[in-house]
């Protein structure tokens, strides 16, 4: 008897995706429906019916509500509050604030300012310095901000720091140091934590549902599913082709652009804090509606544009602020979506490539994913145009001059992430080789 197949659901703030896996990780389905808050399994329950998944095995990620807004607190900014902000970029979540040093008042204010649902507490090596992670503990724990507490600092201090802010009620939960030494990053613990307590914590609390039913249903915040997918589908092109050559995804929205790397083997540069093999940043300032001013501004900055072509795309970027539902309906308006796109990309990833140290390990990118609807809706000599726009970009060349660039055109990176994570492995890589893996580029044969 063949096993079920698994539906696999993202549940954003505006849209509810499906994707209908079967065993040998062959994609039967797809299906979205409006995401239907104050309870969101209204909106589940369209897709599966539209599907026939009623009888389905059930995984969920969700990024409703807005995510999951974390802050860093740490020890010194080029060191533990560096550490932390990697790993925090590692585990799905969208870093609103780093403090580093010893909170203070101004500090407090600034940390209940950001409104982050979780704050990651770090500082010290083990066996090191513990006086700035007990001071940070204590602050935490006489100030007004109730938010729940991943502590994974010195493992030294871990009990007293546990102690003090369990003390007056705080939601905390310990894990081992996300720097356990000088340039030795460990964010492992500190991730499964960061998901285990948004998914107690902050899926609950984000008025979504009424019962406990899809709290239970979720098993990731969605960025870190997707982060697992692209981490999976760089070990499936590795396996397959020998190399060491980098996966890049990059996922532009209406108010940020999310870019993701995974490489096959862990970055071991000289640095003072190691860089885990995968990562994901968040460009809060580059969409294509909200955003899209900020993207011509920047691209202006960059020289991307000139000031004609500034002044152009910037009334239309305008527009499309001011009217965020807005869809393109003809041809000169979907030409100004794809420039913003293509900007927006181009920005995002040499931001990314910064963060990096301008590598994807020892050969680059080996595959380039674009996802977003902007890429799904364009035609085969719109992504042409597109890729030699990406490939003839100064700083991103070296990066993409070996790569293959393909579209997720059917989102399952995240139910590839969602199904590895459910120990699925198997029907994971069967899935990313057939509809990602399989591709060489998406404009040349």
């Amino acid at each position: 008897m063949s096993a079920k197949p698994v539906l696999c659901l993202d549940v954003g703030s505006t849209w509810t995706k499906g994707a209908l896996v079967g065993e040998a990780g062959e994609l039967l389905g797809t299906a979205q429906h409006p995401t239907t808050p104050p309870e969101v399994r209204d909106g589940i329950a369209e897709v599966a019916a539209r599907l026939g998944a009623s009888d389905a095995d059930v995984f969920a990620c969700s990024s409703a509500g807005g995510g999951l807004r974390l802050a860093v607190v740490g020890q010194e900014r080029l060191i533990s509050a560096e550490a932390g902000y990697r790993v925090a970029l590692s585990a799905g979540a969208k870093v609103v604030h780093v403090a580093a040093g010893e909170l203070d008042g101004a500090g407090l204010r600034a940390l209940r300012a950001a409104r982050p649902d979780l704050v990651l507490l770090v500082g010290g090596t083990d066996g090191g310095d513990r006086r700035v992670l007990l001071h940070n503990a204590h602050r935490l724990a006489t100030n007004r901000l109730r938010t729940p507490i991943v502590l994974a600092g010195n493992a030294d201090a871990r009990d007293e720091a546990l102690a003090i802010l369990r003390d007056t009620g705080r939601t905390v939960a310990a894990t081992d140091n996300v720097l356990p030494d000088v340039g030795e990053l460990a964010p492992g613990p500190a991730r499964k934590a960061i998901r285990e307590a948004f998914l107690r914590h902050v899926i609950g609390g984000k008025g979504l549902s009424r019962g406990p039913a899809f709290r239970r249903m979720v098993r990731a915040v969605t960025p870190d599913a997707v982060l697992a997918g692209v981490s999976r589908l760089a070990g499936v092109l590795a396996e397959r082709d020998g190399s060491g050559g980098a996966v890049l995804v990059v996922d532009v929205g209406g108010a940020t652009t999310d870019v993701y790397s995974a490489v096959s083997t862990p970055d071991g540069g000289e640095r003072a804090v190691g860089l885990p093999a995968d990562r994901r940043t968040v460009e809060g300032d580059l969409g294509m509606r909200w955003s899209a001013p900020t993207v011509v501004a920047e691209a202006a900055a960059e020289r991307l544009v000139d000031a004609g072509q500034a002044a152009e795309l910037g009334e239309a970027a305008e527009r499309r602020a001011t009217d965020v539902g807005w869809v393109p309906d003809d041809a000169r308006e979907r030409t100004v979506d794809l420039t913003l796109a293509r900007l927006a990309v181009v920005l995002a990833v040499r931001r990314h490539l910064r963060l990096v140290d301008g590598r994807l390990g020892p050969r680059g990118a080996g595959l380039l994913v674009l996802s977003g609807g902007v890429f799904r809706h364009a035609d085969r000599d719109a992504l042409a145009g597109l890729e030699h726009d990406l490939r003839a970009d100064p700083v991103l060349r070296p990066v993409l001059r070996g790569a293959a660039v393909t579209v997720d055109a059917d989102y399952v990176l995240a139910p590839a992430g969602l199904l590895a994570g459910a120990g699925r492995q198997a029907t994971a890589d069967a899935l990313l080789t057939g509809r990602l893996a399989a591709e060489s580029a998406v404009a040349s044969g």
